[in-house]
Parts: C-alpha cells; structure tokens; sequence
C-alpha cells in the first residue's frame, strides 16, 4: 500500500481540507478504479487464517457485472432492497444499486419479521437481496410481500427454490453487454437510498435521500475530517453513520476497509488487520476505556500510567511525541497502528477521549441523524474539543431555535445533506421541515467559536417541579465516570400530584457494590453540577437495560 494514502489533505485558508469534488456516485466508483485501481478497496476473512483482498479494479469490475444483469432482469429502474449482516456482498449490492436509477431500501437486521415485511411492503420494493439467516424468514413471508419478484441469497453460490444465488447473478454478468446499465441515469435531487429510522413502536418512517444527499456528505464531511489509509469497518451496514460516513466516504479516499466478521471479534480483528482508524459509537469506546483501566489495575499500574500521560503531555508541549514508545503496550491491544478512532451516536464523555488522545489515538467526536445524511458536525484533527460534537459541514446553516437563559435551544440545520422528507408521509415531513430548516429534535447551543454542543434529546427533557429543564444526559455522562458503572439513565421522579421534584438514577454495574456506595460515589461525581442537577436516589438493576437496533438504551418512561 503507497504510504501517500494515508496523508491527509491540504487544508484552505479557512481551515477546511481541499477534496476533489464528487460529481455522483458513479463516478466517485470510477475516479476510484481510474486512480487507486490496485489497491485493496477490501479486506475480509474467508476463513480463519485467510484473508481475501479485493482491489477498487476488481470490486469496480463486480458491480458492473451485477448491475447488468440486473438491468436485464427489469431492475435498472426500481427500488431494491437488501437485509443481511455486514459482508463484501452488501457493499457489492449497495453500489450496485447506487449505479442505477433506481432507490436502494437498506433493511434492519434487527427487526422482528412482521416489520421487515412492513418495511418492504412500504418501500415498494420489487426485489429483495437477502443474508443467509435471513432466506427462511423471507421465503416463509414471500406470500405477505406481493410485489417482490425476485429474492436474491447474498450468501448462495447456486439457485434455489424461490430463491436466486448471488455469485450465479455475478457469473450471468460477466457474459452481458453493460451498455444498458452503464446508460442508467437519475436525477441527482430524487429519491436515491430510503432509510428507515429505527422506532420502538410501530413503523419506522422512511427517510429519503437523494443522491445530491448522499455525495455532499462525502465531499462536505471529508473537508472537515478524513480517514486514514486502513479501517476496520464494524458498525451495522443499515445505519447511514456506516454506509455513508465509511463505506461511501472510504472510497472517495482511496482507503481500505476491512470488514469485521462478528462484534465479539472486533479487537481480535484490530489485532489481524492492524487498521489505522475505526468508526465506532461510545459504547465501543466505554467497553475499550473500562477494560485498559481494569487491566493496569489488576498489573498494579494505574499510577505508573496516569504519571507517564503526565510526563509525556508535559513533552509534548516542546514539541517531543513520545506516546509512540512510552503507551506501545497498551495500543498493541489495538493492532499498534490506530491512529484514530470516529465517535458518533451520542456525546463522548470527555475524560474517555483525552485519556486517548494522551496514548497516541485521535478520538474524534461527531453528530448526525439519519434525516441529514447523517453528518452535520464533527471535530477535525487539528482542533479536537472533547466537550463539544465539532464543527458544521461548510455546506450547512446552523441555529439554536427558542434558546432558554443558558443557550439551550433544539437544533436546527439547513443545507445540501438535509433530507427530502419522509416516504409518503407528507404530514410528518411537514412537522420537522420548514422553509429548508429541519429540526432535529435535539437540543444542545452553538459556541462563540461557531462549533456545537448536545445537551439532549428534545423528548428526554425532565420538567422539574421548580420549572428548570434537566438534560439526563449531560447527568448521565457525569454517572458513568463511577468506574464499575456499566450503564445508567437519570429519570424524574413524581410526587402525588404527577410533578417532578427530583431526579433518580437507574444503573447496571460491572461489579457488585451496595446501593449506598453506589449513591455515593454518584452524587461526588456530580458535585460539581448545580444542586438541582442532583441524583438523590439510586436503583440497581440486574440486568441490562434494553436496547434499540442501533444500540441504544430504550427509555421506559
């Protein structure tokens, strides 16, 4: 691999990175095979001690393949959905369809079966590429999908009954005229990738992308932050964070992603691939923390660390990095070249990425939603603030609606990433976008320095009685720094007369304690908190805390 990959770009007097703009995707596909033709575009196992390379040429050359054929079947033209778990062939399928003038519909893995088929049903769909574990629950529904007129097993090598073989598709390719395909054309501001939100209850709402979306936040979004020259790719190929800010936008640079075969095996497989950055949501991030400071502890080495992250910070300042030497044990657990690690999904707490960046690894903190595409900010390497989620895309507007006595307002955006509304839901679409501005439905204030920070979520909002909004949050951040908290939310609590007068945390531990050493150990992290902010109860959990598809703990009340 040339080492000029993973050189950052030249920045503007502004302070933005210089990027080849990107005229669409296909040719973002092709400027990639013109001019990174023999390097690997992908790297994943095929079996434990054999990994299989992919070049852009190659992978450029598979695409074109499927898409013929699947021009010739009817399909140039139509939306395509695909559901199955990360793998080459996703990536295969989802430029695939990019390249025509069709919609690419990306279906949740995690659903249950009756709403796979509603979000089918609703996307309008008329073919359906499908993972192995998937194919018995599409057959056995095929009947409750009318429209679909060819299933596709992203994992089958031949046909089967009902079912047609994804390498069978490629071979039929190889043999056909790609003039047709090739000719396929669509207009840059229409509908291009529906993406379904993840809802708790009832159907998600579809969120339509245009391709003038999609490609302006791999330009915009690289002028603020790049990837380096290898990464591991681990998040869920649904979520737009994935699909967009990786996949798409690691073509565009020429980068290698490498792609993790299983979530248990992540630092196993930073461990093989030896990747120089990764995305990730800080649930990743706490996992990595807690266990590095279990494992110095256990050694007996916490204070031998804390004092060479002094040392070395102190050398820094004159200009000598030696974090390379000094912290080789630690990183080495990461495969000894990360470099940096993208956090989006939530807020990081900040002692999580200065702890970090003080070993040598770039944590980058960023913000998006679906609805944008979904980059709206993110810091870059040569400013990175902890506290705050970084700066705007420069081809977005920014403001703080109905800002209370602190700033704190919900966040609007407006600009070339926001979406085109939501899929045949035109009264939906109509409560979040107004003349261009979308509200986000997160609440947070813009710094002096024009750069933002989330406070929350609109619908989390806890109303004390005594008329001040908490943010749980921002108090939640302030919870996990207890060590041996695994996770936790800050709820209200009601009075008889339904008021709020105080607030209680819910949490899970990694190790036992008693819940008046959990409490506090709580309320001296939150000292520093005004007294309203206070946590004056404690509830322990034994188990986990539920989920939602992208991670993210389902609050109950």
């Amino acid at each position: 691999m040339a080492d000029s990959k993973a050189k950052l770009s030249k920045r503007n007097k502004e302070g933005y990175y210089i990027v080849k703009p990107v005229p669409g995707i296909k040719e973002m596909l092709r400027m990639a095979k013109d001019e990174a033709g023999d390097w690997d575009a992908y790297q994943f196992k095929i079996s434990e001690t054999e990994i299989r390379h992919v070049t852009y040429n190659e992978f450029y050359e598979t695409t074109e393949n499927l898409g013929s054929v699947l021009t010739e079947m009817g399909l140039g033209n139509t939306h395509i959905a695909c559901i199955g778990d990360n793998s080459y062939h996703w990536i295969v399928t989802y430029l695939t369809v990019l390249k025509t003038a069709g919609v690419f519909v990306p279906v949740d893995k995690e659903l249950p079966a009756e709403d796979i088929v509603r979000v089918v049903n609703d996307s309008d769909s008329t073919a359906l590429f499908c993972g192995g574990r998937f194919e018995k629950v599409i057959l056995e529904n095929l009947d409750k999908m009318p429209a679909i007129r060819f299933v596709i097993g992203l994992d089958r090598t031949e046909d089967g009954e009902g079912i047609l073989s994804f390498t069978s598709l490629i071979e039929r390719g190889k043999e056909l005229d790609r003039s047709a395909y090739d000719a396929l054309e669509s207009d840059q501001n229409a509908l291009k990738m529906l993406v379904y939100t993840s809802g708790t209850t009832g159907l998600a709402k579809g969120v339509m992308l245009s391709e003038h979306n999609l490609i302006s936040g791999v330009y915009y979004g690289l002028q603020v932050s790049q990837p380096l020259s290898k990464g591991l790719s681990v998040l869920p190929y649904n979520h737009t964070y994935e699909s967009v800010c990786d996949i798409l936008v690691s073509i565009h640079k020429h980068s290698t992603l490498c792609i993790n075969d299983s979530l248990k095996a992540v630092v196993k497989n930073l461990q093989l691939y030896k990747p120089d950055y990764i995305y990730l949501v800080p649930a990743f991030l706490e996992l990595f923390y807690s266990n590095i400071l279990r494992n110095i502890r256990k050694q007996g080495k916490e204070e031998l660390v804390f004092g060479m992250i002094e040392k070395s910070n102190k050398l820094r300042k004159i200009g000598i990095d030696m974090r390379p030497v000094l912290f080789k044990k630690i990183t080495a657990a990461f495969g000894g070249n990360l470099k940096k690690i993208v956090c989006g999904g939530a807020p990081i707490r900040p002692e999580i990425g200065k702890f970090f960046g003080d070993i040598g690894i770039w944590v980058i903190g960023g913000y998006g939603i679906t609805e944008c595409s979904p980059l709206v900010s993110v810091n870059d390497e040569s400013a990175n603030d902890y506290h705050t989620v970084g700066r705007r895309l420069p081809c977005l507007q920014w403001r703080v609606d109905e800002p209370n006595e602190e700033g704190i307002g919900e966040i609007s955006v407006k600009g070339d990433v926001v979406m085109l509304g939501y899929y045949k839901q035109p009264g939906k679409t109509a409560e979040v976008l107004r003349d261009g501005w979308f509200s986000t439905g997160d609440y947070g204030y813009i710094t002096p320095e024009d750069w933002l920070v989330i406070t929350g979520r609109k619908k989390n909002i806890i109303v004390l009685s005594n008329g001040k909004n908490v943010y749980p949050e921002e108090i939640e951040n302030y919870v996990m720094q207890v060590d041996y908290i695994a996770e936790a939310v800050v709820k209200g609590v009601k009075n008889e007369h339904g008021q709020e007068t105080h607030l209680m945390a819910e949490v899970y531990l990694s190790e036992e304690h008693d819940k008046a050493q959990v409490l506090r150990d709580i309320q001296a992290k939150l000292t520093i908190l005004p007294s309203y902010k206070m946590v004056s109860s404690v509830e322990i959990r034994t188990e986990p805390f539920d989920k939602t598809t992208s991670n993210k703990i389902k609050r109950t009340y």
